[in-house]
């Protein structure tokens, strides 16, 4: 089964439990920009609980489509973003061997929030050890999405969504400070990372029925 979804910024634990038991995916670049959304936007877990961590972008309000949206470089981001990550996981068991990994993302500017995404994603399934074959909705392309070859999971950009997934049960996993604040479910898939390395497939696979 194929995945289809939105390009999004480190997204959440259950897309990555999707794709785990699927055979692909399909990101979908034709559909407009919706700020305050996973498209640009990460949730991590910090000492004092859940941080919202978004990409500026340079948006004019109007229906721009995902591929056209560009990164904004006002402001220092990028800065901001990456202590975050480090101040968050710096004691997390597997931060130190994917740092570098990820560092570099944080230094470099790149144009589109596209681009910028399915680059971070690929790192991801790498260091995952998840292979699925990756393709892009062109425009004016039609979707047929049945039940038994396509998962349409799109919605999973808005966070009311991920309440809400059907077959999916988060497990519980380590976390720095779940002892502080309990264990946060639906967070960015670079708090599995961090704090599970390799066996965070392990998680995907528990997580999702489907």
């Amino acid at each position: 089964m194929q995945i289809v979804t939105h390009p999004l910024y480190l997204a959440p634990v259950p897309l990555y439990a999707k794709l785990y038991s699927g055979t692909g995916l399909i990101f979908d670049g034709s559909a407009p920009f919706v700020k305050q959304t996973f498209r640009n936007r990460a949730i991590i877990a910090t000492e004092n609980g859940a941080q919202a961590l978004t990409i500026p972008v340079v948006h004019d309000g109007g229906r721009t489509a995902m591929r056209d949206v560009r990164i904004s470089e006002h402001g220092n981001w990028r800065h901001q973003h990456w202590n975050a990550l480090a101040s968050a996981y710096r004691k997390s068991p597997f931060f130190d061997y994917y740092a570098d990994d990820f560092a570099h993302f944080y230094e470099e500017r790149d144009g589109f929030l596209l681009d910028f995404n399915l680059r971070l994603h690929n790192v991801v399934c790498g260091l995952l050890g998840i292979e699925r074959e990756i393709k892009e909705l062109q425009p004016g392309e039609e979707l047929h999405c049945n039940s038994n070859e396509i998962l349409d999971l799109r919605h999973i950009a808005e966070p009311k969504a991920l309440e809400n997934i059907a077959e999916y049960l988060p497990l519980p996993y380590y976390q720095v400070f779940a002892q502080r604040n309990g264990f946060i479910p639906h967070l960015s898939i670079a708090d599995l990372l961090f704090n599970m390395g390799p066996e965070g497939l392990l998680v995907l696979r528990d997580s999702s029925a489907n």
